[in-house]
């Protein structure tokens, strides 16, 4: 308990206190869940970590942020349940690495917004111009308090699953250098095209998007829309 209120008030910890682990059984393996919180805003925020590195190898990681409509509600919308459950699965498949699970629920506006924001793309607006129209930036999420969860695991060298640029530069920001970029694309699929294309050419990610033509050859093959 000492060293933890030491450690409070020193840098990188100050952003967040570390609160206890657990085991986190899933589908894939057994992970260690990791309960830090935020003492300006309280938020709470995990690190899922599974295996043991080496202190000389670089660490398969993800970033993720929080997405209830995605990882817990099975939403189609987007890609962000699909890429939780396979970083898991490649992180299982690796032998190692953490997965820092933020939340930060819809680009850091909060589920209300989100879904105030959602209403606004049926209407036809993208996800960047449905936040612009509610008043926030494309983007509000923050990534410097990932130091403190990082720091607490002794890793600053790691293998990025990520298709965001933003994410790359605001680890290089606090210091972590990142060795590979690993690809991350998963839940492509009609209800969420438009949502990638604008991510890809707005916002920058690092992906190619199929040609929406592609979902009409899938249906055909499944014996739909004849």
């Amino acid at each position: 308990m000492e060293v933890r209120s030491l450690l409070k008030k020193q840098l990188p910890y100050k952003f967040l206190h570390y609160v206890e682990t657990a085991k986190l059984p899933t589908p894939w393996g057994t992970f260690a869940m990791h309960g830090f919180v935020e003492p300006e805003s309280g938020k709470e925020h995990l690190a899922l970590s599974y295996g043991q590195w080496r202190k000389d190898e670089p660490v398969l990681m993800r970033i993720h942020s929080e997405c209830l409509t995605g990882d817990a509600l099975f939403s189609m919308r987007c890609d962000c349940g699909f890429q939780l459950q396979k970083a898991l699965q490649n992180i299982v498949k690796n032998g190692s690495g953490v997965l820092l699970y933020l939340r930060q629920e819809g680009r850091g506006i909060g589920l209300l917004n989100k879904i105030r924001a959602y209403q606004l793309q049926d209407q036809g607006a993208d996800t960047v111009e449905a936040n612009e129209q509610l008043g926030f930036a494309a983007d509000l999420r923050k990534y410097h308090f990932c130091e403190s969860m990082l720091s607490f695991l002794g890793i600053n060298e790691v293998k990025l699953m990520t298709n965001n640029p933003r994410k790359v530069k605001a680890l290089k920001k606090i210091g972590i250098n990142i060795v590979e970029r690993v690809k991350l694309q998963e839940g492509h699929n009609r209800h969420n095209h438009f949502y990638l294309s604008t991510k890809a050419d707005k916002l920058g990610h690092m992906f190619e998007v199929p040609s929406s033509s592609s979902f009409a050859i899938h249906e055909i093959k499944k014996g739909h829309g004849l």
